[in-house]
């Protein structure tokens, strides 16, 4: 057995010798659990991370030193390797994959001072260029891309956004417009799809990393590999519903996502869990937010289910009140559920429109749904 050594993940300098440490077998990493007893882990273990709870409790998920550094190397092998800028929260996979990459590579990744703004973006970027790196990376979520394509007319922005050979964003589904905008402005952005259970991102633009194997049982991804963790600390029974062998002993992950693979291409279609029943009819939330997310003035919105007297539940759109266009609030509501409709179907048109100054967020950078969805609730 490992110790495991509980770590603060706002310090990136000492989490990355700490990081190379645990990967060549040294004490294992654990994220989120400073106050926690001291325990220990199996032999092989590097970190273990708390997923990040947007619509229900954390999990604590144990990754190997041999996980970690396959999915570091598979994407290496896609993208190549360079120097990494850290703009996401080093306790998420995401960004403590960004560390591990920049170890394989023998680099020091350039971590961003403060909240994340296109100002530090840009003058984080360009220190690297300063000191002669010609081939650089980073990692971002879609609200992180967002704020920097609102602000590419600032000074140094455009440029520093084209100079990544890849900007890799994940963590939730990346609204079209989004992407469209970035190829526009010459940013080669990389969709990534996987989860802390997959050592991070394991599908790029919805082609399977090298050594990655995507299947679909009923509907359901499910996802193979040496990147996958070695299961939930202290939860054996979470551990074999989630992680399952087929008759030939390969080992799955079982996502929780509901898509399909056609001709070795990925397409995830949202959540199998993250689902109403309005009106007595199964209603996607998450593909009511992709429809939504792609009307003008909301593609950052949440959509969310809340119990409704009439229909059981119904959707409702959360939407930041510096991203509406200039629009009345009822005409940005109709226009949502006029697509939804078109797409969908009635049955499954958003009852509401509710603008916030600001959207709830996690430290990973997601929507806190979970948080969003009890405020919407108590508004009712």
């Amino acid at each position: 057995m490992t110790a495991l050594i509980p770590i603060d993940a706002d310090d990136p300098r000492g989490l990355q010798d700490a990081l190379r440490r645990a990967l060549d077998g040294g004490p294992a990493l654990g994220f989120g659990m400073l106050a926690e007893p001291a325990v220990t882990v199996p032999d092989g273990t590097a970190a273990v991370i708390a997923t990040s709870g947007s619509s229900g409790l954390p999990k604590r998920v144990v990754l190997s030193a041999e996980a970690l550094r396959s999915s570091a190397e598979a994407t290496a092998a896609r993208i190549g390797s360079g120097r990494w800028l850290l703009a996401l929260p080093a306790g998420y996979v995401a960004g403590l994959q960004v560390l591990v990459r920049s170890a394989l590579a023998a680099t020091e990744p350039v971590t961003l001072a403060g909240a994340f703004s296109p100002r530090g973006f840009t003058e984080a970027t360009l220190s690297m260029v300063r000191t002669g790196d010609e081939t650089l990376f980073t990692s971002l979520v879609p609200a992180q891309l967002a704020t920097l394509l609102e602000a590419v007319d600032e000074p140094g922005v455009r440029a520093a956004l084209r100079i990544y050979r890849a900007i890799l964003v994940g963590g939730q589904a990346l609204p079209e417009p989004l992407r469209e905008r970035a190829g526009e402005l010459g940013v080669r952005v990389v969709r990534t799809y996987g989860s802390t259970e997959t050592s991070g991102g394991c599908v790029y633009d919805g082609v399977p990393l090298d050594t990655v194997g995507v299947r679909t049982i009923e509907g359901e991804l499910q996802i193979a590999g040496p990147m996958l963790a070695d299961g939930y600390l202290g939860d054996p029974a979470l551990t074999s519903r989630a992680f399952v062998r087929d008759e030939r002993g390969i080992r799955w992950y079982r996502t929780g996502d509901l898509g399909l693979v056609e001709d070795g291409v990925v397409r995830v279609h949202g959540r199998a869990d993250n689902v109403i029943v309005s009106g007595g009819i199964n209603v996607s939330l998450d593909r009511v937010e992709r429809i939504v997310r792609r009307v003008p003035g909301l593609h950052q919105a949440v959509v969310v289910g809340v119990e409704d007297e009439r229909w059981g539940e119904a959707s409702v759109i959360v939407a930041a009140r510096g991203e509406l266009l200039r629009r009345s609030e009822p005409e940005q509501l109709a226009h949502a559920r006029d697509e939804v409709a078109r797409e969908v179907g009635k049955h499954a048109r958003p009852s509401r429109l509710i603008v916030v100054d600001e959207l709830a967020t996690l430290p990973s950078g997601k929507p806190d749904r979970e948080s969003i969805r009890r405020a919407v609730q108590d508004l009712r």
